[in-house]
């Protein structure tokens, strides 16, 4: 069985992760679901990536897995762990010295402003998880979003990229042009939305089970 550590996006928490934690672990897998330090405006890429490292310990067989904004932190420690795979979920794909700040603009994200945040972030997500969300959101202050991405070439580790089909915030066709202009393949599909891991946990947990199985990534 392997260790999934999960990295929540912008302004998220491990709470984000909690009904996809209940499925990994009935599945005999162990679960880290870190909380990044973004209320902390000292707080860049080293301590973010620290956090992570500290809550690992000294669990084996890692899976790295990074949600939307937390694609910039998950490649950093798949280069300092060599987990077993890195997957991006939804994600943002963040190339050699681009902040988080640049990454919108050059890579031609374009917002619907006419749909609300619910609408964007949480479409087919149980009502009763939508209304306790909020709840769990935090500030993100932190200081990575002007910190160029640290690393010099994606890491030596098997990728696999998963977007979700209804994703109304990263659209899929935005996200197909995205991951193979910068990681040169195509990448998988689920049935669900930005908050795949809250609309559609089985499904998600299916799918990373899968790929334990599947053989080596891109």
């Amino acid at each position: 069985m392997a260790t999934f550590v999960l990295i929540h996006g912008g302004g998220g928490s491990a709470w984000d992760f909690h009904l996809l934690e209940a499925e990994l672990t009935g599945r005999g897998h162990d679960v880290v679901a870190v909380n990044l330090p973004i209320e902390d405006e000292k707080a860049g890429f080293p301590e973010h990536v620290d956090a992570v490292v500290k809550a690992i310990g000294d669990r084996g067989d890692l899976v790295v897995l990074g949600h939307s904004y937390g694609g910039f932190t998950a490649p950093i420690v798949a280069e300092k762990l060599s987990p077993r795979l890195l997957v991006m979920l939804t994600p943002m794909i963040p190339k050699p010295g681009e902040t988080p700040g640049d990454w919108w603009g050059n890579t031609g994200f374009e917002d619907d402003q006419d749909l609300t945040d619910e609408e964007k972030f949480y479409n087919g997500v149980p009502a009763d998880i939508v209304a306790e969300a909020g709840s769990h959101g935090r500030n993100q202050v932190s200081a990575e979003w002007g910190q160029p991405w640290p690393l010099q070439k994606w890491p030596d580790v098997p990728t696999k990229v998963l977007i979700a089909r209804e994703d109304r915030f990263f659209t899929p066709e935005f996200q197909r042009r995205v991951v193979q202009d910068r990681l040169g393949f195509a990448p998988d599909e689920i049935d669900g939305s930005h908050s795949v891991s809250l609309s559609h946990p089985k499904e998600l947990a299916d799918r990373l089970d899968s790929y334990l199985t599947s053989g080596p990534g891109a």
